[in-house]
């Protein structure tokens, strides 16, 4: 099998272990939920996938996403669509199952290098972080929440904050310095407004549940994650789909006890991949 590698350079995380767990050798229909710059999609094309649909809410990664599968044309089909419409996209052509689906929940790496679209502070530009920019509302949790929430207050009353480099400076300013510090201290505010400003918490267990009720038996469920609040409610919702959850039908049979992460090869020649976490589960009835 020839490399996931994008190219601009881009790797998709986890892609072995997407591999493994979504078995696409088999064949069949899978769909990428968040096909991003299309990494995903085009391993499980190349590992044997017969069909795959993807999915995505910003229109940029679905244009760049259809330059590099167009190899494959005839077995994708690229829809500009949130994830958690995918019962909608799924009726809307006739499609009651499908035998594996994935859901990496990440920002791409377009969202992340692209001028102008003010998910990273990296640049001073505007403050944007809308993942679909033909949605409205931009963005013009923590330990130091009330310091740096006091320094933003101060900071609006002499001008708006409405550019990256001012938040993160602001941000900066408001956490204590104590040596050298991993991680900017900007990091935690910036995702928890791009948590904010994409909904990103809100509907994830739905989602999870109707991918599950669209599995084959026998199919799998493979969900990436970038951070706890999201990893929490992929850990707890497969569980509870894997006792019966409400109706009382057990859907699913978790694969994963803990929490796959990247191995440190792939951490040091992808860095944004240290925070990833997979968890997967298998269709049982």
């Amino acid at each position: 099998m020839t490399s996931a590698l994008d190219n601009a350079g881009h790797v998709p995380v986890l892609t072995a272990e997407v591999l493994h767990y979504l078995q696409p050798g088999r064949g069949g229909l899978f769909v990428d939920c968040t096909v991003g710059l299309g990494g995903h999609a085009r391993a499980l094309l190349e590992a044997g996938a017969t069909r795959v649909i993807g999915l995505d809410r910003d229109p940029d990664a679905l244009a760049v996403a259809r330059e590099r599968l167009a190899p494959w044309s005839d077995r994708v089909e690229l829809v500009h669509a949130d994830y958690r419409a995918l019962d909608e996209v799924l009726d809307g052509r006739g499609i009651p199952f499908v035998d594996g689906a994935l859901a990496d929940l990440g920002v791409s790496s377009l969202q992340l290098d692209a001028p102008g679209r003010g998910f990273s502070f990296q640049r001073d530009e505007p403050l944007d972080m809308r993942m679909d920019r033909s949605r409205s509302g931009t963005a013009a949790e923590e330990r130091y929440s009330r310091r740096i929430a006091r320094a933003i207050v101060h900071a609006r009353r002499e001008a708006p904050i409405d550019t990256t480099g001012r938040l993160a400076s602001i941000v900066r300013r408001g956490i204590p310095r104590r040596g050298y510090m991993r991680i900017d201290p900007a990091t935690r505010t910036f995702q928890a407004l791009r948590i904010w400003v994409n909904r990103e918490l809100e509907g994830l267990d739905r989602f999870l549940e109707a991918a599950a009720r669209r599995l084959r038996a026998g199919a799998r469920l493979v969900v990436i994650t970038f951070h706890s609040l999201e990893d929490r409610v992929v850990k707890h919702t497969l569980r509870a789909l894997e006792r019966g959850g409400a109706r009382g039908l057990t859907l699913l049979k978790v694969l994963t006890k803990k929490p796959v992460t990247p191995g440190d090869a792939e951490v040091r020649s992808n860095p944004r991949a240290r925070s990833a976490k997979l968890r997967a589960a298998e269709r049982v009835s």
